[in-house]
């Protein structure tokens, strides 16, 4: 049981880097989309779809891996962090689904200056970034918070 327990816990942190590490690369293609010709403008909207893409699988693993820690680690489901942690991955998962997909439709619609949709999209990306890194804290430090 131990060793499966340890082989969870890896493949938990494996998944929470990978689904906030490469949101780092979304802030440099995102300011070249600035300046950057309609054929690299494509290629840059699809390296930064192959990243959200990658990063919600790896999300995929990150909550049920860390379902599992829960149901076979030392912590009940009624601990503070854990109920702070879900609520934030719930959030980030609507964001995740919603955020970046309306945001890079609305790049080629008529009406849409590309800086207003840059812009978001950067927020976008630094809220769901900040959303990561909240979560990634309640499951590093585990507060008690009531």
């Amino acid at each position: 049981m131990n060793l499966y327990y340890g082989a969870v816990v890896f493949a938990h942190v494996v998944s929470a880097v990978i689904s906030v590490g490469p949101l780092f690369l979304l802030l440099p293609l995102i300011r070249r989309l600035r300046t950057a010709n309609a054929e690299a403008e494509e290629i840059y909207l699809a390296f930064i779809r192959v990243i959200i893409r990658l990063v919600m699988h790896a999300g995929h693993v990150l909550v049920v891996s860390g379902v599992l820690l829960i149901i076979f680690g030392p912590w009940p489901w009624h601990t503070s962090w854990v109920i702070l942690t879900i609520s934030v991955m719930l959030l980030s998962g609507v964001f995740l689904a919603t955020g970046f997909s309306a945001v890079l439709k609305k790049f080629h619609e008529s009406g849409n200056t590309k800086e207003e949709i840059i812009k978001k999209l950067r927020r976008t990306a630094w809220i769901y970034i900040s959303l990561m890194l909240v979560m990634m804290w309640l499951m590093v430090q585990k507060p008690a918070v009531w």
